[in-house]
């Protein structure tokens, strides 16, 4: 299907909110404008949040991804309630360059501990293994306490890997939802159920035998 044909389905769409987030210059827009243009762009100055949208087909369905990139002024600026509530899935962003990145993603773990949104961390600036603060096993242990995906990329060299960072973030929403629907099914099947089994023994007289 080409970008015609998806523009054309637009209504049939299914949209994807992804807020991607980090602390401080661990390559969040510069991940987000790989995905977004395939270019990179090695220096950004902006002080204010991104939003953007792009359409792409992810296992043949066409999804139209809307991505916050935020913007904290700090490592003490943790994401608002509000951009967990706005989002679908959230991206996870540190560097392995920086602990205190990878810090600062527990930190906002522990917030929405609650919360059963769709995560996926993203280890950014692997190719600078000579500056390396964060190892490969400490990223993964990470993921396996959120029980969510994890890639470790440079946002400088490759294409395809950021590519599927927002793919499998992109997937695990689709599946969060899926299950949802799931459930809500099954609740409803059951409420069906339980009232035909009222109805059944509750007969009325004209039911009953005759003398």
């Amino acid at each position: 299907m080409n970008t015609k044909t998806m523009r054309r389905k637009k209504s049939s769409l299914s949209e994807v909110k992804v807020a991607v987030i980090g602390a401080p210059g661990v390559g969040k827009t510069a991940l987000s404008v790989r995905f977004l243009t395939k270019r990179y762009i090695g220096e950004y100055d902006h002080q204010s949040e991104g939003r953007y949208k792009h359409e792409v087909l992810i296992d043949n369905e066409p999804i139209l991804y809307e991505i916050l990139d935020t913007c904290p002024k700090s490592a003490a600026d943790l994401p608002s309630l509000e951009i967990v509530h706005w989002a679908d899935g959230l991206l996870f962003v540190y560097s392995i360059t920086n602990r205190e990145s990878f810090t600062y993603l527990k930190r906002i773990g522990s917030l929405i501990s609650d919360s059963d949104i769709p995560i996926y961390i993203v280890a950014n600036k692997c190719d600078m293994v000579h500056l390396r603060e964060v190892s490969t096993e400490e990223g993964a242990i990470l993921a396996r306490d959120f029980e969510c995906g994890f890639s470790e990329v440079t946002a400088a060299e490759q294409v395809a890997p950021v590519a599927v960072v927002f793919q499998e973030i992109c997937r695990a929403v689709l599946a969060a939802r899926r299950k949802s629907k799931h459930s809500l099914l099954e609740r409803m099947l059951g409420s069906r159920s339980s009232n035909l089994k009222l109805y059944v023994r509750g007969k009325s007289d004209s039911a009953l035998p005759k003398d």
